[in-house]
C-alpha cells in the first residue's frame, strides 16, 4: 500500500513517528490500524467512486485523480500532463478564472493540485457542506474548459518559469533530471514530469485539445472522498454533477515500453559553482508494487527503513554518528505504477569525504548481500511502519491519495488496506532475495552533485 511503500512521498511525519508513537493509546492505535468500512461503486458513466468516511472533525477531502501522467504522452510532447494541472484552473464555460479559489477560501478551505509518472490530481479539503459545490466545479472544468490561444501561451509561460525556477537554475534539478533519464533508458519514466524545455515550447493547441478530450472523461478518473460523509450522500451528489458528464471513448490499456535489464553501472555526475559540498546518490530499477515481484517489493521497502530510514538506520549510526563523514543519508524505496526505484545517498561533511562516504555505503550493501539484515532490525522496522499507520490514516489527504493510486497502479478495491498484513509477511529471507536480486552493486546508476573546482570524484 502507498502508506507502506510511498514513504518519501505521501508520508509526513516520518522523522517523528517513533518518538511520539508510544502516546498514542492503545485502544486508538488499534482502531485506526482497523481496515475502514469503504465504498466503491461507479457511475454509469464510468467515474469510479472511492468512499472512506472518517469523522472525526467535520472536514472532507475531494479528490479527483484522472489515468493519465507523464508516461502516458505521445513521444516528443513531454510535458502535456503536468500542462493541463495548470490550465484546468482557468476559466470554462461556466465559471470564470478564479472563481473556484474564491469559492474554496470563502469556505475556509484549501485545494491545489498535482501530477506524477502516471496520474493527474486536483483536490480540495472543505467543510461537508461545500461538498457538491466542489463536484459542480470538477465536474464542469471536465468536460468545459476553455482552450483558447491566449490561455494557453499564458500558462505556457507559467510552466516554463516553473520549469527554470526548479530545474533550469537548480543544480540538483538538473542533475535530477538527468539521473532520470539514465536510470530508465527505454521506459517513459525516464523523462521529466514537467516535460523537456523545447517540447513544452512545441505544444500546439490542436495536440493539447486531443489531449483533453482523450483522458478528461469520467470513465478515466478515480474520485475519491475522506472525511466527514456517507457513502449515499457521496452517491447522490456524485450523481447530480459528475453523473451529468457523457462518457468518454473507451480507452486502450495502458501498455508501456518495458525497461531493459540494465547491464552496466552508469555514472551522471554535475560540476556547478553554485555548490559548496558534494551529494552522492545510487539507485536502481525494482519491481512495482502489484507486479508479480510485489513481495520483493514490500521487502525493498522495510530494507530502506533498515539501511537509512532514521536515526537507528544503520548508515546513519556509521556514517553520521560513527564515521561523522556525512551530515545526511538516507534510503529508501519509491514506487510508481510500472516500476520501483531503490536509492541510497548521503551528503558528505566536506568534498573530501565523499570517497569514504561511497565505500561505506558499498560496505554495507555488500553485507545485506551476503549476511542479510538482522531479526531485530526487521521487528524494528515493522514497528516503524506499524506506527506510520495510525498516522497515516488520520491524514485525509494522504488515505485519498493512497487509494487513488493503488487503483491507478493496478491495485483492486479489496487491497485497499492490506499493508498491514503485507507488512507483517515481509521475513528475513525476503529482504535478502530482493536484495540480491534487484541491488547488483555494479548495475546501478549513480549521481554526484559537485564543487565546480573540486577534482575528487568516483574512480
Amino acid at each position: 500500500m502507498q502508506i507502506f511503500r510511498r514513504i518519501s512521498v505521501f508520508v509526513y511525519f516520518l522523522s517523528v513517528v517513533a518518538l511520539v508513537a508510544g502516546l498514542v493509546s492503545r485502544a486508538y492505535a488499534e482502531e485506526a490500524v482497523k481496515k475502514p468500512d469503504i465504498d466503491v461503486f461507479t457511475l454509469e458513466n464510468g467515474l469510479q467512486v472511492v468512499v472512506v468516511p472518517q469523522r472525526r472533525v467535520p472536514i472532507v477531502t475531494h479528490l479527483l485523480a484522472y489515468k493519465v501522467g507523464a508516461a502516458d504522452e505521445p513521444p516528443g510532447l513531454s510535458g502535456m500532463a503536468h500542462f493541463f494541472e495548470h490550465l484546468m484552473f482557468k476559466a470554462t464555460k461556466n465559471h470564470a478564472a478564479g472563481e473556484l479559489d474564491a469559492a474554496v477560501q470563502a469556505v475556509g478551505g484549501s485545494h491545489n493540485a498535482f501530477t506524477t509518472h502516471d496520474m493527474t490530481v486536483y483536490h480540495q479539503k472543505v467543510p461537508p457542506s461545500a461538498l457538491e459545490q466542489m463536484m459542480a466545479f470538477e465536474a464542469d472544468r471536465m468536460r468545459n474548459l476553455i482552450l483558447d490561444d491566449e490561455t494557453i501561451e499564458t500558462e505556457r509561460q507559467v510552466v516554463l518559469e516553473e520549469r527554470l525556477m526548479r530545474t533550469d537554475n537548480n543544480p540538483g534539478g538538473i542533475l535530477g533530471e538527468a539521473f532520470g533519464a539514465a536510470l530508465f533508458v527505454n521506459h517513459p519514466y525516464g523523462r521529466p514530469v514537467i516535460g523537456w524545455r523545447n517540447e513544452i515550447e512545441g505544444l500546439t493547441r490542436e495536440q493539447l485539445i486531443d489531449f483533453y478530450n482523450r483522458y478528461y472523461v469520467p470513465n478515466n478518473a478515480i474520485l475519491v472522498v475522506v472525511g466527514d460523509v456517507d457513502a449515499e450522500t457521496v452517491r447522490q451528489l456524485a450523481e447530480k454533477t459528475y453523473g451529468k458528464v457523457e462518457r468518454g471513448p473507451d480507452l486502450p490499456e495502458r501498455v508501456r515500453p518495458t525497461e531493459p535489464p540494465a547491464r552496466t553501472e552508469r555514472t551522471v555526475t554535475l560540476k556547478d559553482d553554485r555548490v559548496t559540498i558534494p551529494s552522492f546518490y545510487q539507485a536502481w530499477v525494482a519491481p512495482a508494487p502489484y507486479s508479480e515481484d510485489r513481495d520483493l517489493n514490500d521487502a525493498l521497502a522495510v530494507l530502506g527503513e533498515i539501511l537509512g530510514g532514521g536515526e537507528r538506520s544503520r548508515l546513519h549510526r556509521r556514517l553520521v554518528i560513527k564515521d561523522r563523514t556525512a551530515a545526511r543519508v538516507y534510503a529508501y524505496l519509491s514506487s510508481d505504477r510500472d516500476y520501483a526505484r531503490f536509492a541510497v545517498g548521503a551528503d558528505p561533511i566536506n568534498p573530501e569525504a565523499l570517497k569514504a562516504v561511497e565505500a561505506a555505503i558499498r560496505e554495507e550493501l555488500e553485507a545485506v548481500l551476503q549476511d542479510g539484515v538482522t531479526a531485530e532490525e526487521l521487528e524494528t522496522a515493522k514497528k516503524v511502519y506499524a506506527s506510520q499507520f495510525v498516522f497515516a490514516r488520520d491524514n485525509m489527504m494522504s488515505r485519498a491519495v493512497q487509494y487513488a493510486s493503488d487503483l491507478i497502479e493496478g491495485g483492486t478495491v479489496d487491497e485497499l488496506d492490506d499493508a498491514r498484513e503485507r507488512l507483517e509477511a515481509v521475513t528475513l529471507e525476503k529482504i535478502q532475495e530482493a536484495a540480491r536480486k534487484y541491488l547488483l552493486l555494479d548495475r546501478s546508476v549513480k549521481g554526484y552533485l559537485m564543487p565546480a573546482d573540486n577534482e575528487t570524484a568516483a574512480d
